[in-house]
């Protein structure tokens, strides 16, 4: 069996796509922006439908929006094996992220379907909905409901928050109006409906250029863990409050700031990052000490246990902290995801595929977080990284060569081939 990718029609059909756009032009490259259910957004999923159908695919949507894209095989009663990602771009993003996982998805299938391949399993294209957390301040929206890690009843709660975009309006009322109806208890799969799940993506990072290779095996996703610290000090004028009477909330928060980069060092993992990414300070003046300020941490790794750690050890500091500097600290916790560990087979079969065609790569961590990590709710997972120019990804500059999009599509055609025949 002879796999032939189409780079041509790849590499046109993603700048296609990125035409469903309202970003406006960059001088750094393509810029994307296309918010989930937005007029872009519902132009875009339609083009992508009109595309799987005219290759004879079988389409369907759930209330949330993730669509499946399905060849079915001589055995449908057996699980299908699917692959995908999202097509969703934060604003003024570019035009790689996710999207070489869809029309990837895509090609490897009609390629797959040119080379006269007959799938035992049913082989499924999963187009995600809203896997970045512009417009509802969480990430992986569809993804979560499919592995039920999200109920439905706090889903449709969600609130949008970008501006022009019906800020304020719900997950339900956008939804509904985008013309997805129905319950979302309905969006959610079982444990073992896919006989194995494969995305391909851009590696978002810089370790693949690098080391000049073309390819990267994911053993492992990341998590994060979402916090909010409340520092509560005493304010007053930045002239008249004497520095030993002085409770300020922002030197405080300094702290805990240092506090969390000192212990995310100490454990000596590389896969161990954490980020406090705002700081809210009030009143927010040259002249006036901090009252009050609001700190935002993000924290990630492959070991649960290991974050927890660095968890408790910045939770010593901050009651040491607190006694000595006269505040007060509330914690809130926001949210924190499991990792997810890759199937040892689909890797085998990746490894396979690649040997047999002389295909260097590099097995590597993910440390930016995917849909995968919750499909692995319902599937085993493996995730296919190519590289990206400089690591950069999130911003117009963003590229991926045709020949390393064409080289990933081509492994992944013969990955879900592999594993459509088991």
């Amino acid at each position: 069996m002879q796999i032939v990718i189409d780079a041509e029609r790849l590499t046109r059909e993603l700048a296609e796509l990125a035409t469903f756009s309202s970003a406006e032009t960059s001088p750094q490259g393509t810029a994307v922006t296309r918010i989930v259910y937005s007029q872009q957004d519902q132009q875009a999923r339609t083009w992508l439908k009109a595309l799987a159908r005219r290759a004879g695919f079988v389409v369907r949507e759930d209330p949330v929006g993730n669509t499946f894209i399905r060849w079915t095989g001589t055995d449908a009663s057996l699980p299908a094996v699917a692959t995908g990602s999202h097509i969703d771009a934060i604003p003024h993003a570019g035009m790689y992220d996710g999207t070489v996982g869809v029309l990837g998805g895509l090609e490897a299938m009609r390629a797959l379907q040119a080379s006269g391949y007959v799938p035992r399993r049913s082989i499924e294209l999963v187009l995600l909905t809203s896997e970045e957390p512009t417009r509802f301040g969480i990430g992986c929206l569809g993804s979560r409901l499919i592995a039920g890690t999200l109920s439905p009843e706090r889903a449709d709660a969600l609130v949008s928050q970008v501006e022009d975009f019906s800020e304020g309006a719900t997950l339900a009322q956008i939804r509904h109006a985008a013309g997805y109806t129905g319950s979302l208890a309905e969006v959610r799969l079982p444990q073992g409906h896919y006989h194995g799940w494969v995305e391909l993506h851009i590696e978002q990072g810089p370790l693949l250029e690098r080391e000049a290779l073309p390819l990267g095996l994911v053993t492992s996703i990341a998590a994060p863990a979402s916090y909010r610290f409340t520092i509560g000090g005493v304010g007053g004028h930045a002239g008249a409050l004497l520095m030993p009477d002085r409770r300020d909330a922002l030197c405080a928060a300094a702290e805990i700031i240092l506090s969390v980069e000192r212990h995310t060092l100490a454990t000596g993992a590389i896969d161990t990052v954490a980020t406090v990414g705002t700081c809210d300070v009030h009143p927010g003046a040259v002249n006036s000490v901090p009252s009050r300020v609001v700190l935002q941490l993000d924290i990630r790794d492959t070991d649960p246990d290991r974050r927890e750690g660095v968890m408790q050890a910045v939770r010593a500091d901050i009651q040491q902290m607190k006694t000595r500097r006269g505040v007060t600290v509330e914690e809130q916790f926001v949210n924190a995801d499991q990792p997810a560990q890759c199937s040892t087979h689909i890797l085998g079969v990746l490894r396979n595929i690649c040997n047999q065609n002389g295909i260097p790569y590099k097995q590597m961590v993910s440390r930016a977080y995917h849909d995968s990590l919750f499909m692995a709710q319902v599937a085993p997972i493996a995730m296919l990284f190519i590289p990206c120019r400089n690591g950069v990804s999130h911003r117009p500059d963003e590229y991926a060569s045709a020949d390393d999009i064409a080289r990933g599509t081509t492994v992944l055609a013969q990955t879900l081939a592999t594993l459509a025949s088991e």
